[in-house]
């Protein structure tokens, strides 16, 4: 084997575990549980899914629109405080829906 033949397998075995060890430390990170969380974003700071007269992410209307999701940390949905005795759901809610 030549020198130049030695550099660059070295390199390439050098860039393999350096990817390797990226993609174990953001393993964590991705690995985290989610759910949907009715009634807690703040108009425009949805996820997605607003139901009627919206399409999809940053459309909710109102603060605590109901039919309106954002992503939490599984498990935390129900206990969020929120103003006026609000509640956040794992379903879809019919109060704060904005004006027709």
């Amino acid at each position: 084997m030549t020198k130049s033949t030695l550099n660059t397998a070295a390199l390439a075995a050098a860039v393999t575990m350096a990817i390797g060890s990226a993609a174990l430390m953001s393993a964590p990170a991705v690995a985290q549980e989610k759910e949907r969380c009715f009634g807690i974003s703040l108009a425009g700071k949805n996820d997605c899914a607003a139901g009627p007269g919206t399409t999809c992410a940053g459309t909710s209307k109102v603060d605590y629109q109901g039919n309106a999701w954002k992503y939490v940390a599984k498990g935390t949905c129900m206990t969020m405080a929120l103003p006026d005795s609000r509640m956040g759901s794992l379903e879809a809610l019919d109060r704060d829906l904005p004006k027709a």
